[in-house]
This record gives structure tokens, sequence and C-alpha cells, in this order.
């Protein structure tokens, strides 16, 4: 068999274990309780790893909001210059099996939500969405509404949940995604439909429960208000499922894109946890009234999970509304989900989408193709200001330096597979 052969082999493998996931929500716990290595002085963030010297301003504002939420610094100079002395720890969300959007801020105490790939065995982790605000420790803000949030979210709409998915004996995440694709969804930036859909299978838990009236009230007006919730469940399933694609040996297929603001990584299945990085590109996007380009930091976050599986911009004709946010239309939604079936290898067999006579949306971005073709994957995403808070959307595309390299990377291993003795 040609190396291209063993290449394709392992591509369909791979495929083979993305159809076949099933992810389900189980449980939310304290990041401190569940998440593999977690430490009482760590801060997670999105993207691939980086220095505390080199880490860019909205994320640095995250992390030390974090580290005093926590406890760890009074204040967030003391944070900053603990984290600089390496008192307090950092490290990237996806070296945790975790997942962040945007800043990626993950602390201790943090309630996770815990998604488990049942046949693969594999198991992912995401902090509880903080709510509507503009001014969120994901987008880098840190006041005192955002602590009093962070501490409702901590004490009671953390443990509220996981009490309801425990009541209900888990909730299967592929389902509500494949319907809300027909609802006007595409995954990341416009999961409104999914959150309506999650609201109504966990609600009912909720009032069953003994929290009091005023609480699920508050519960109940938070799941309504908060439209992207359901986003975060999204994530926690894309990163349970690609992880359990991950080190098939030759398999050319992406496994995680991930930004953290100065840097854009993506991960191989067939090279493993590797991350080939480049930087991180300005994002092509539409301001809220007052902000432009001069305020806002690179492309960010670990969201682009989504578009791994093929959600988001590969599945923007599902969603006309966010073209439109983006300063596009109709035309340009299919224009930018049908682009990406040059750089991917099949279509999802459960992602269907109605404008397109319930085509599936492509999935499994190949390195060969993207080298080949000079197509870059498109991202649908938001945009922090450096200062804190979301000031925008748009879309975002990865350097194709992180191909070239991945595509060496790839090569270097399989001639070392190629090298083993047989049997």
């Amino acid at each position: 068999m040609s190396l291209k052969e063993k290449i394709n082999a392992a591509n369909t493998r791979a495929l083979e274990i993305l159809f076949h996931s099933t992810p389900r929500w189980l449980d939310v716990r304290p990041a401190i309780e569940v998440l593999p290595g977690m430490k009482e002085n760590l801060i997670l963030h999105a993207g691939p790893p980086i220095e505390w010297n080199r880490m860019a301003s909205a994320q640095k504002n995250g992390v030390a909001g974090a580290a005093v939420f926590e406890g760890l610094a009074e204040n967030i100079d003391q944070a900053k210059a603990m984290t600089a002395a390496g008192e307090i720890l950092i490290d990237a969300c996806h070296e945790y099996n975790t997942v962040g959007s945007m800043t990626g801020v993950t602390s201790p105490s943090m309630p996770v939500m815990v998604v488990e790939n049942e046949p693969y065995g594999t198991t992912a982790y995401i902090n509880v969405h903080e709510g509507p605000s503009r001014n969120r420790l994901t987008y880098g803000a840190y006041n005192t509404a955002v602590r009093k949030n962070l501490e409702w979210i901590r004490d009671v709409l953390g443990p509220a949940l996981g009490a309801a998915v425990r009541a209900m004996g888990g909730m299967h995440i592929g389902p509500i995604i494949a319907r809300s694709l027909t609802m006007g969804d595409e995954c990341h930036n416009r999961p409104t439909a999914g959150s309506a859909l999650f609201a109504l299978e966990v609600l009912p838990y909720i009032i069953e429960s003994n929290l009091d009236r005023a609480e699920v009230a508050r519960v109940a007006r938070f799941l309504k208000e908060t439209e992207h919730f359901f986003f975060h469940l999204g994530m926690a399933a894309g990163k349970a499922t690609t992880d359990a694609m991950s080190g098939v040996p030759y398999c050319s297929l992406v496994t995680a894109m991930a930004r953290n603001g100065v840097e854009f990584g993506i991960r191989v299945s067939g090279t493993g946890n590797r991350w080939f990085v480049g930087p991180a590109a300005e994002i092509e996007g539409v301001y809220f009234s007052g902000y432009g380009p001069e305020d806002a930091e690179a492309d960010m976050g670990d969201s682009a999970i989504m578009e791994t599986t093929g959600l988001g911009a590969f599945a923007m004709a599902a969603s006309v509304s966010m073209a439109y946010a983006v300063g596009g239309g109709a035309a340009d939604a299919m224009r930018y989900q049908e682009s990406m079936v040059d750089i991917t290898v099949a279509r999802h067999p459960a992602y269907q989408i109605p404008a397109l006579d319930y085509r599936g949306t492509p999935v499994g971005i190949d390195i060969r193709k993207v080298v080949q073709t000079n197509i870059l994957p498109i991202i649908d995403t938001a945009i922090a200001h450096k200062n804190g808070g979301e000031i925008g959307v748009g879309i975002a595309r990865p350097p194709m330096e992180c191909f070239v390299q991945a595509l060496e990377g790839l090569s270097v291993a399989a001639q070392k597979e190629l090298s083993q003795p047989a049997g």
C-alpha cells in the first residue's frame, strides 16, 4: 500500500470515529474536581500554550480576573505580578481535555459541564456560559458585576444544572445540533435554536428541583436571555469527538484549531497532541457602534472546534442571519460553506442543511488539501476588545504556516511508522 493509500485509509478510519461518536452531557462539577491535573493555583486559557509575557492583553486580563475571583490575589495588578513570577500557573485548556470560548479562562472553582463520548471513552469539559452581557470574564472583563455573576453561576446555576442533568440521566448533544441546523443555527455564532431546545429539555427538571421559586425564575430567565448557552455544550461535544479521532497513524485530518490572540494552533490526528502554530489573524468583522479594528484583539478562542466538526462557518448555509451579521447575504452564506468542500474529505451525514437540499456540511479538514488548494478554513467568531469586552462579530482564517508545518510533521511521523517492523 502506498503512503497516499495509507493516509486515505487512516482518514476513513478517523471519519468513522467522528460519525459514530455520541457525545452526551453527564454532569456539572467544579473544575478542580474533574479536570485531569487541575491545580488550585492553575488558570487555563484558550489557544495553544503561550508564555505570560507574550499573552494578549484581553487574555491576561481574563487570567488575572480569574485569579482574583479564586482568592489567589487581592487585585488585578497583584494577580498579574504573581503570574509573571510563576506563583500563579497558566496553561492551555486543550492540555486538560477542556475548551474555552474567547479568552477561555477556566479556574479551579468554576463549574464545568462534563461531556462523554460514550463509544470511545473520551471526556471533555467546558465552563458554564456566563450569560448575555458583553462584559464577561471570557472577553477579558472583570469587575464587581462580573464577580457577582460568576459567584451565582458557581453557587446556584452550576449545581442546579448538575442536579438536573443527573436526574435526566444525561443529554445527548448530537440530536439537538442536527435539529438546530434546520432552525436557522450554524451552532457557533448563531446557536439560538439549540439554546431554546436545550432549555425545553432541562427546565422541567429545574422546576422540579429543590431550588426556591425565586432562583428557579432566575435560572429560567438566564437561559431565556443567554442565546449562546448551548454553544458551550457544542464545543465540549466537539472536543470529546475530535479527541477520539486523535492519534490515528498517517491520518491527515485536523482535530483541533485554537487561538489565543497571538498565535493560531492546529492539531492533526496523525501527529497526536503536537501543536503547529502561526500568527493569529485580524478578524474581518462588523463592529458594534463606537468600536473599530484598532480596538480589537486578534483572533481568539477554542471555539473553532465547531468548524473542525463541520459546524460554524462550515454550516453557514443553515444560518443566513449569521451571514448578514458579518456583512454578507444568503449567497455569501452558501459560498462560504461550500468553499470548504475543497479542503474536506466528506459531508456530515447527520448535519444536513435544508437550503442545500439536505446535503451534509463539509467535514474532515485535510491538511494536504489546504496546502494544495491554498484555501484556508473559515471560522465564525466574536471580537474581543484589547481591554476586555465584546465589540463585534466576524470571520477569520488561520495562517497557512500551520498547515505547512503540520504537513511536514505528518511526513516525519509517517516515515517513522513506515520504518517500524511489520507485525
